[in-house]
């Protein structure tokens, strides 16, 4: 299927490594001239690298999007390299899971800061140049527990809900001006980020990371945890033009974990 990706411009924010990486791979493959940011020099490298090495060439930038100043001169750089952007891709930041017990106000306001106003900031810094030219698509990869409360990632979560509402308050806003605002959640995936969530979850309940794991597998009626391709795939076609349509749309990618009717 031709997904009419080839020649777009594409931002992909965390792109460095995990699902953002994954991400600007499936970009790249489709024929699509995609940068890369994080605020990790040496992942860019890394992550510029690994792609080199499979015939792709990427651009990379750095820059903490916390900062709103560093998200409008990454979003500068990328469209001064690539062109005018028609996608971006959400996926830096991520709040550290912590048990319920240690939480502080600093605690939730770090969450917010890495997870809500990392992508806040990212989508302000391109949608008004989006709907000035009448087009783009902004994909949020953001994670289902803003729908479903988990003791160790309460401040994260609560991060993830705010941003659905966003996703789907800007797809009302800028629909008439060309722009589509869609979002993904993705469940216990095969990143990096997912030791983290598990030596937390082992910490609360007093077991072993590896019977996290187990656990974590066997709550999916699947049976295995998601690949981060298979989160690329999906950001992939919301972000394309076979999903012309689409927008407001939050996609649960999660194996059936969490059958709910929205």
């Amino acid at each position: 299927m031709d997904l009419g990706l080839h020649g777009k411009t594409v931002l992909v924010t965390g792109g460095s490594k995990g699902i953002g990486l994954a991400c600007a791979r499936a970009f790249l493959a489709e024929g699509a001239r995609v940068g890369i940011a994080s605020r990790s020099k040496v992942n860019l490298v890394a992550a510029e690298r690994q792609l080199k090495g499979e015939g792709y060439e990427v651009a990379r930038f750095a820059g903490d999007l916390i900062d709103p100043a560093a998200a409008r001169r990454i979003a500068a750089e990328a469209e001064q390299a690539l062109g005018p952007l028609e996608v971006l891709v959400n996926c830096a930041g991520a709040a550290k899971r912590t048990p319920p017990q240690e939480l502080t106000p600093e605690t939730w306001r770090a969450a917010i800061d890495a997870k809500f106003f990392t992508y806040v900031h990212a989508i302000d810094a391109v949608i008004k140049g989006m709907a000035a030219r009448g087009r783009g698509a902004i994909v949020n990869v953001i994670g289902v527990g803003g729908k479903v409360a988990s003791p160790t990632h309460l401040p994260g979560g609560a991060a993830n809900a705010a941003l659905m509402l966003v996703t789907a308050g800007l797809a009302a806003a800028y629909a008439r001006q060309g722009v589509r605002v869609n979002a993904v959640n993705p469940g216990a995936t095969l990143t990096d980020r997912l030791k983290q969530g598990l030596e937390a979850e082992a910490k609360l309940d007093g077991i072993s990371v590896e019977e996290a794991l187990a656990r974590a597998t066997a709550r999916v009626p699947l049976g295995r945890l998601a690949r981060p391709d298979e989160i690329a795939n999906a950001v992939l076609f919301l972000a394309s033009e076979r999903a012309s349509y689409v927008t407001g749309a939050v996609l649960a990618l999660d194996g059936a974990v969490h059958p709910i009717v929205v």
